[in-house]
């Protein structure tokens, strides 16, 4: 579970419709943080991927996956 996921859902406090409504906004958070940073590793270079231990098959394959996809 991400940081934003972790700081939203501990209000059990709140109505049901507001709950529904603010777990699709986090959700839509963390579609585009995934879409963000698929995006950032498919523009590095393979000595950076090789700093941070990714091969560059693997940064295409990761890049290459659907946002939705975790």
């Amino acid at each position: 579970m991400s940081p934003a996921e972790t700081l939203v859902f501990r209000p059990a406090s709140l109505p049901p419709l507001s709950r529904l409504v603010l777990a699709a906004a986090v959700r839509v958070v963390v579609w585009e943080d995934r879409r963000r940073t698929r995006k950032d590793l498919s523009r590095l270079d393979t000595h950076l991927l090789r700093d941070i231990g990714i091969d560059p098959m693997t940064a295409e394959a990761e890049a290459n996956r659907p946002f939705w996809q975790a």
